[in-house]
């Protein structure tokens, strides 16, 4: 049963010390280059905010995007765009060309009308790679003060447990020991009588 509590925290740590490492990168990066999306080697994530994608994208997902540079994008594609102070998902429909450079039409799949705008390749973040069902809901609450400490307090108190299991399974080790040497001497005691 001891053995089945190790395994499960130890399992519990590696799975974490990804997340820990993917979350530390992400940070330096924010610090770095502030006035830039922080990525993790060219991959961003992103809360979704609005039911424009629905139902391929839901409000309270993370969807993940890869860095569109070198990327022929085409209609059906759908990418993340900086529209002013916010980033949106959403499908390109057309794809135009003026004065010799690009540009994409957009719309959500969940709206009625295309995009009043469009987006130029510098305000493209990346394109589409996958989402994680309302795992975004989880991320803006470990925004949050209590979401931090929980989220810090998570992995210290897993340690802990970890060594304190640990020590109480080599204590027990050690008095099983001392019991089997004491047995041992006592049996040796009496022979020698």
């Amino acid at each position: 049963m001891k053995k089945i509590k190790m395994i499960i925290l130890s399992v519990l740590l590696i799975l974490l010390l990804p997340i820990i490492l993917i979350n530390s990168v992400i940070i330096v990066n924010s610090y770095i280059k502030p006035n830039e999306i922080p990525s993790f080697f060219g991959w961003k994530p992103f809360i979704v905010l609005s039911g424009s994608m629905e139902t391929q994208i839901n409000t309270g997902d993370l969807v993940v995007v890869k860095d569109a540079q070198n990327t022929e994008l085409k209609n059906g594609d759908i990418i993340a765009f900086k529209n002013g102070d916010s980033v949106i998902t959403h499908r390109i429909v057309d794809k135009v060309e003026e004065e010799g450079k690009i540009k994409y039409k957009t719309k959500g799949d969940n709206n009625n009308a295309t995009d009043d705008w469009y987006v130029s390749p510098e305000q493209i973040e990346g394109i589409y790679q996958f989402k994680m069902s309302k795992l975004g809901n989880i991320a803006m609450f470990i925004q949050t003060p209590i979401g931090m400490i929980i989220c810090l307090s998570i992995p210290i108190i897993l340690i802990i447990l970890t060594q304190m299991t640990a020590s109480k399974e080599k204590q027990k080790d050690m008095e099983q020991e001392i019991e089997k040497l004491k047995k041992q001497n006592k049996e040796l005691t009496q022979s020698n009588k």
